[in-house]
């Protein structure tokens, strides 16, 4: 059976894609996918999720390998093997609130899809603060007046300053990782170490 890698779908998707032709491997079923979410070339098979489902289809063994971003792994508990880094996917996490803000006196509400990551950077820093959870666009939060602002990751800025967001503090740097089932390593690892290795071969992308 043809190992399987589990792929983060949109950003980490373009970018890993362009980083795996350049190691010389086949995207060309890939990148002609459509809507599929499944597709096979002659030596692998790929599977495309989001990056908390990449990361449990590695941990229970549908798929061998992924790729994810290091956010996820810190937002979520995964028995996972973490493999190493790779050369995209490079982002931080950020605070963010309004231009001008004045913070509050009293407890800030702050508005993440990483409520635990938020949960310990300001318990870090010895303030207690009202977390909401929200999935998807954030940067509404402090507009609408829902919170005081934003914890999320950034990579060029451009969406919080399009909407008149800035950073007030930035913290955590992640990369793309390549992340393994366990038993996977063990059992396939003839297959599964040609692909590793090359893929830990970053100077030899183009």
């Amino acid at each position: 059976m043809k190992p399987v890698i589990a792929l983060t779908k949109g950003r980490l998707e373009t970018q890993f894609l362009k980083y795996f032709s350049g190691l010389g491997f086949d995207i060309e079923p890939i990148v002609n996918k459509g809507r599929k979410l499944r597709v096979e070339t002659d030596d692998l098979q790929f599977i495309f999720a989001k990056g908390p489902d990449v990361v449990t289809y590695v941990q229970y063994g549908i798929a061998d390998l992924g790729i994810v971003g290091g956010d996820i792994l810190a937002e979520y508990t995964a028995d996972v093997y973490d493999l190493l880094p790779l050369p995209f996917g490079a982002c931080r996490m950020a605070v963010a609130t309004e231009k001008g803000k004045v913070w509050p006196d009293q407890k800030k509400t702050i508005a993440s899809k990483y409520t635990g990551i938020t949960k310990a950077f300001f318990k870090e820093k010895g303030e207690s603060v009202e977390i909401i959870k929200l999935e998807g666009s954030v940067e509404l939060a402090p507009i609408l007046g829902l919170a005081d602002a934003i914890v999320d990751i950034v990579e060029t800025g451009t969406t919080l300053k399009e909407n008149g967001l800035v950073i007030d503090e930035e913290f955590m740097h992640f990369s793309a990782r390549l992340i393994a089932n366990r038993s996977s390593l063990k059992i396939k690892r003839e297959e599964l170490m040609p692909i590793i290795e090359k893929l830990s071969n970053q100077e030899g992308a183009q």
